[in-house]
């Protein structure tokens, strides 16, 4: 790609300040300049952004599906339209995320997800799989089908690693099962970031387990124990720990619905913006009418309903992952939890590179970093969505 485009007239994001009048130059699909002010560089196309926001590409580490397909459908088209779909709403950058299966649905969305990446050129890049399970406990899986639900099986993990290792970018698990910590010690020698998620551990599990590299928790609250009683005497759970060990990684529904705002404020509070990555935890039903849905693989998926901008079980028992798309997390974050928007971007932005492995290409308005870019106003609402250099959306 050699074509140069110029976004001029716009409020720049950087990870520093808001450039309040500036210009940026991308040329083969990397960010050549960022400069104040409407600097005259020649360009095929010139974008005007009208006084909007022009902010890094956003970056979703969890998510399902979204306009009416999933990762589990078992088709590459599926993994396309899903990647289409977000960027609509100014994703550049996902990690297509899988549920507790059986074991050939999920080796047949490893060969599904290669031949998806080679021919994505049309919606937000993937950056390797993430794993959700089946290494669970059976007490906090949620939405996940109990069916499949284990404790880690060294035979069965160490031979996918061996085999699909490099397209993982992050495997979720409950690190006090029996074996867990062999577990992420296998997974961070194969380059796969360890995560804790649908989780019984107390603080006890949990410092060990980020000592052994559970450096980041999954979607916080959701699927994880809280302040528990054991013959009388309490202990705290996942989300205490998550917010007493300093150097973790949270990730964040915020959809406004599975944390309405006491709680993205009080995560806020104490984690600051340097801890938080947003993320959709979207399935099939983002971009899409309410009423009837499935989580998960056609095939084998579970029936939900999609109602008040959120899935949940037929029973209404419990959610069933979120209807939100990234340009939502951004406006519950400033809306709800009262946070200045260059923050609440970062949590989408910088956060999220740094968490997977990725900034020194992606995550910043810099020189030298992928193209990566999406243009919103003052609603935070998408105009444009550029992954690459090739703009995708508007």
């Amino acid at each position: 790609m050699t074509k140069r485009i110029k976004i001029y007239n716009g409020r720049l994001i950087t990870p520093y300040r808001l450039i309040e009048r500036g210009t940026v130059l991308i040329e083969n699909g990397l960010i050549k300049a960022v400069e104040d002010g409407d600097v005259p560089f020649e360009a095929e196309e010139v974008i005007d952004a009208r006084g909007n926001y022009v902010s890094p590409g956003f970056i979703d580490l969890h998510v399902h599906g979204g306009g009416g397909a999933d990762f589990m459908d078992g088709n590459v088209d599926a993994f396309l339209q899903v990647a289409k779909t977000h960027a609509r709403y100014g994703t550049t950058s996902l990690v297509p995320t899988t549920l507790t299966s059986e074991n050939e649905d999920l080796l047949e969305t490893f060969r599904i997800y290669e031949e998806a990446n080679a021919k994505n050129t049309h919606g937000a890049q993937f950056l390797g799989l993430h794993l959700e399970g089946p290494y669970f406990a059976m007490s906090q899986r949620g939405a996940q089908d109990p069916r499949y639900i284990r404790d880690p099986k060294p035979e069965e993990y160490r031979e996918i690693l061996e085999t699909y290792g490099r397209l993982i970018a992050r495997w979720s698990a409950a690190p006090e099962l029996p074996g867990a910590m062999d577990f992420a010690l296998c997974l961070k020698s194969h380059g796969v970031l360890p995560a804790i998620a649908h989780s019984d551990a107390v603080y006890e599990d949990v410092i060990k387990a980020f000592e052994h590299g559970y450096t980041l928790a999954t979607h916080l609250y959701s699927g994880m124990s809280g302040v528990t009683r054991r013959n009388a005497y309490r202990y705290a759970g996942v989300i205490e720990s998550a917010f007493l060990i300093d150097e973790m990684d949270v990730e964040v529904i915020a959809d406004g619905i599975h944390l309405p705002a006491p709680f993205l404020k009080l995560i806020y509070k104490i984690k600051g913006s340097e801890h938080i990555a947003l993320v959709t935890d979207a399935m099939r039903g983002a971009g899409m009418p309410e009423g009837d849905s499935i989580l998960g693989g056609l095939r084998n998926g579970l029936k939900v309903v999609i109602e008040g901008g959120v899935a949940k079980l037929p029973d209404r028992a419990s959610f069933a992952g979120s209807v939100a798309t990234t340009d939502r997390l951004i406006r519950s974050m400033v809306n709800l939890a009262d946070v200045p928007l260059i923050e609440a971007v970062r949590m989408l932005t910088v956060n999220p590179a740094r968490i997977m492995g990725v900034s020194q290409q992606k995550g910043s308005l810099q020189k030298g970093k992928d193209a990566d870019i999406v243009i919103f106003d003052d609603h935070i609402s998408v105009v444009n969505t550029i992954v690459n250099g090739r703009i995708v959306y508007g």
